[in-house]
């Protein structure tokens, strides 16, 4: 609907983007790319792995709806379960789900990044 352009997304219509590694699902909460942050469900599959360090010149902030997920933020490991919650700034990390079920994370990231 026209009305709701820019204020409401449809969780049957979100939109899917692309992933920086096998087994991460991205989806933008935010009704579209373009504000002061962006909000995003991550769905990371048993097994999925960022294996090497990244480092975007930004905040992030993330809360662990279900499942575990291992964070390393700088050089410390950080096991998540779920209702735990993170925050990065501007340092190098990685991730890995260890567990037998999807990690789904509710990730924010401000500057945009897409």
């Amino acid at each position: 609907m026209a009305q709701e352009r820019g204020k409401i997304v449809r969780a049957a219509s979100r939109r899917r983007l692309g992933a920086v590694t096998t087994g991460l699902l991205e989806e933008l909460l935010s009704p579209d790319i373009g504000g002061a942050f962006e909000l995003f469900l991550s769905t990371f599959e048993p097994g999925a792995e960022l294996r090497t360090f990244t480092r975007r010149a930004t905040e992030e902030e993330g809360y662990l709806v279900s499942g575990v997920l291992d964070l390393w933020i700088g050089k410390k490991r950080f096991r998540l379960n779920s209702g735990d919650s993170f925050r990065i700034v501007d340092e190098p990390f990685r991730w890995c789900n260890p567990g037998r079920q999807d990690a789904v994370v509710v990730w924010v990231i401000s500057p945009p990044t897409y």
